[in-house]
């Protein structure tokens, strides 16, 4: 998966315009997990809704195996769609209430083709499998389900098409910590034994750590930071990047009292009208002169390391 300076912009009013996503570049790797960070309103959520196509881009390109994802023909975007699949946040609102678990798993075996009948209903009974779900939750309906086994589903209709690339969109957050744990080692698993690529997009940093080969860090619809996961975590470059770090909570009281946390002042500007220059210089310890003139480029740092920061 290739993403190539792309940006998504929404037109509010006549003259008004949020810059959603703005300029993001990345690659992501076959069997890998990227993890896509920031805070609430950055912007990563919509990066994963326009690279499955709920979104056309404002500009840039998204390449799969080579394809433009937003320009190809009917006969491509079918193959597409197979290839690509997406686990939404909510797995509350992300079910139709109207369908039980056996519908909402097969309807993409119905769409594509790829079963009838009988086959279908195997097919069904086989997924829940997978997911760790009883084959006798076929005839339920989703308010019958706990939050824990509504993501289940979530994933096993994901996983019906045989996808190469799936976008996790904050699967986890909104479910107890227990229950986090057994979906992401889930998702660890079903990559490791079908070789899935996964875009992971969270606003917490434990559990990207878990889960990601490589990590990218946004900012106000920018990429700040780019970096293997365990070089990010041990030695983050760039100013915001050590902000979040810092606020990530520690087991161990003794050292949770001797950290020193890093508090940005100020509040995110607003990205119908952000600030010139570098995005994150208004509450920037660092800021100098060229931050609020000129917005740094992504710099390559070397052993797989990308920073925009003047200062880095």
């Amino acid at each position: 998966m290739e993403i190539k300076n792309l940006s998504k912009y929404f037109r509010l009013a006549r003259n008004l315009v949020l810059k959603a996503v703005d300029g993001i570049s990345l690659e992501i790797y076959p069997g890998e997990t990227l993890g896509l960070v920031g805070e609430s309103g950055c912007g990563k959520s919509t990066v994963g809704k326009v690279v499955v196509r709920l979104y056309r881009p404002t500009a840039g390109e998204v390449l799969l195996e080579g394809v433009n994802v937003h320009n190809c023909g009917k006969r491509e975007s079918r193959s597409l769609f197979k290839k690509m699949q997406m686990i939404f946040q909510d797995p509350y609102a992300s079910l139709n209430p109207r369908m039980t678990v056996g519908e909402i798993i097969g309807e993409p075996l119905e769409i594509h083709g790829l079963a009838r009948g009988k086959e279908i209903r195997e097919r069904v009974e086989d997924l829940l499998d997978t997911v760790g779900l009883d084959r006798s939750f076929t005839g339920r309906f989703p308010h019958e389900l706990s939050g824990g086994q509504r993501q289940r589903v979530g994933i096993a209709r994901a996983l019906t098409v045989e996808p190469k690339f799936i976008v996790c969109d904050e699967p986890v957050s909104a479910l107890d910590v227990s229950i986090q744990a057994q979906v992401l080692n889930l998702l660890k698993d079903l990559q490791q034994r079908f070789g899935l690529t996964l875009l992971f997009i969270s606003h917490n940093l434990s559990v990207v750590r878990y889960v990601s080969r490589r990590v990218a860090v946004m900012y106000l619809g920018r990429l700040v930071e780019l970096a293997p996961c365990r070089e990010l975590y041990a030695s983050p470059a760039h100013p915001y990047t050590r902000a979040l770090i810092s606020a990530i909570p520690l087991v161990d009281p003794g050292a949770e009292a001797q950290r020193r946390r890093i508090v940005l002042g100020g509040d995110v500007p607003s990205p119908i009208n952000p600030p010139p220059g570098c995005p994150f210089s208004p509450r920037c310890r660092e800021s100098a002169g060229i931050c609020t003139e000129e917005a740094p480029a992504l710099r390559n740092m070397g052993d797989g390391r990308y920073v925009a920061c003047h200062r880095a």
